[in-house]
């Protein structure tokens, strides 16, 4: 349990530096709209892990195991990247910055993909459902600190030495790394590269709505996605809040709003069941990006904030849990590692896709106008999530879509 924590410390830490705390930054260095809209591109390796997971599965190290030995040189590859990323200068070489930010983005899409296989090889049935609340207990403690507490701090000491000390927190993941034990039951790497990448997508698209399920996938949090490219922004130069401020209550509060929407909406959908908890909770994702709409009107208001923040957060944690439990129903056990890396990487795809347009959209539009579009783009997969829902009534976790 103590090697789950701080893996899953590792895998949160990079994401807010690439993305969040990132914007922020390029926010406070006075970088364009426009760049820094297109500088959300730098996460898609999220989007396309899946091209490189067979690799991963098919290839053992000859140190650590067959999982410890690929995560940790690319630990290593992550703290040099990061603190490479603290020696940037954003006005100056935006493109620099860039390209750092998009190979740490690989390397922590690469590492997310070996932890999950690890931490899937290293539970036991009765350990799994500890163990992933462990995991992600470690996760969102760094999301924490990559997040308020980057943004806090570096109001006190600047943004390269807050990097540089991100890049030194690293060091506690590779210190899980090597006290995690290794699994005690050996299985065997597929025997050739085919079959590695042809076995789980001939099981997934043998299904018979499997496009359909694949475009809910893309469409189902796009509109919360949508905002959330732009929310930091937002707050600091839409508004007016100060690093501070937006550190303490956008990433700090609204981390924790998350995580009380996430085990909410997980108690919920025992009752409701997946298609109504799909349905309720994203409605309510759709509905609180007009908070932000209210806060563009009203201006800035400490009272306003707190609760668009809170009711986003709250409600796009409720949207989550619903959504991994539809990602794993759709999962076949015996693919589930490869195919939860190719429906997670699908699910960041419309957000990926979308987010550039953003900076150009706020020129256009105005803050106003623009979470008034987020929220219309949540339509579609509540429309499409309406015409599958006898198929999603009928599935079971680990089941098959063609045989439920």
């Amino acid at each position: 349990m103590a090697a789950m924590l701080l893996l899953g410390f590792a895998s949160g830490l990079p994401l807010p530096l690439t993305g969040g705390t990132l914007q922020a930054w390029l926010t406070i260095a006075g970088v364009d709209l426009t760049t820094i809209g297109i500088f959300s591109l730098v996460g898609v390796p999220y989007i396309i892990k899946f091209m490189w997971a067979p690799l991963m599965d098919r290839f053992v190290p000859t140190w650590l195991g067959r999982r410890r030995g690929w995560i940790f040189p690319i630990q290593l590859g992550l703290f040099f990247g990061i603190g490479l990323m603290g020696f940037t200068q954003p006005s100056c070489a935006p493109l620099m910055l860039g390209v750092l930010a998009f190979l740490v983005a690989f390397t922590s899409a690469s590492q997310d993909i070996v932890i999950d296989a690890y931490r899937t090889d290293i539970l036991y049935e009765k350990e799994r459902g500890i163990g992933a609340a462990t995991f992600v207990l470690g996760y969102r403690v760094a999301m924490l600190v990559a997040g308020a507490l980057a943004l806090i701090i570096s109001d006190h000491i600047g943004w390269h030495k807050t990097y540089l000390i991100m890049a030194l927190v690293m060091i506690a993941g590779m210190v899980g790394t090597f006290t995690g034990p290794e699994p005690k039951e050996n299985t065997a790497s597929p025997k050739s590269l085919k079959e590695a990448v042809i076995g789980p997508l001939q099981d997934f698209m043998a299904h018979p709505y499997a496009f359909s399920m694949i475009l809910l996938i893309v469409l189902y949090k796009l509109g919360d996605a949508y905002a959330g490219t732009m929310t930091t922004t937002f707050l600091l130069r839409g508004v007016g809040f100060s690093a501070t401020e937006v550190g303490t209550i956008n990433k700090g509060m609204g981390l924790v709003a998350t995580i009380v929407g996430a085990m909410f909406g997980g108690t919920l959908m025992v009752k409701l069941g997946l298609f109504r908890s799909l349905m309720m909770f994203g409605f309510f994702q759709m509905v609180s990006n007009l908070s932000f709409m209210a806060l563009a009107w009203f201006g800035k208001s400490y009272e306003l904030m707190i609760f668009a923040v809170a009711f986003e957060n709250l409600c796009g944690g409720m949207g989550t849990s619903a959504f991994v439990a539809l990602l794993m129903a759709l999962c076949n056990k015996r693919y589930s590692a490869t195919q939860f890396a190719l429906l997670s990487s699908l699910s960041a795809f419309g957000r990926v896709l979308i987010s550039p347009s953003s900076g150009y959209v706020i020129n256009i539009t105005g803050w106003a106008m623009f979470f008034f579009i987020t929220t219309l783009a949540a339509l579609p997969g509540l429309w499409l999530l309406w015409r599958l829902r006898n198929q999603i009534d009928n599935l079971k976790q680990g089941q098959s879509i063609d045989n439920s």
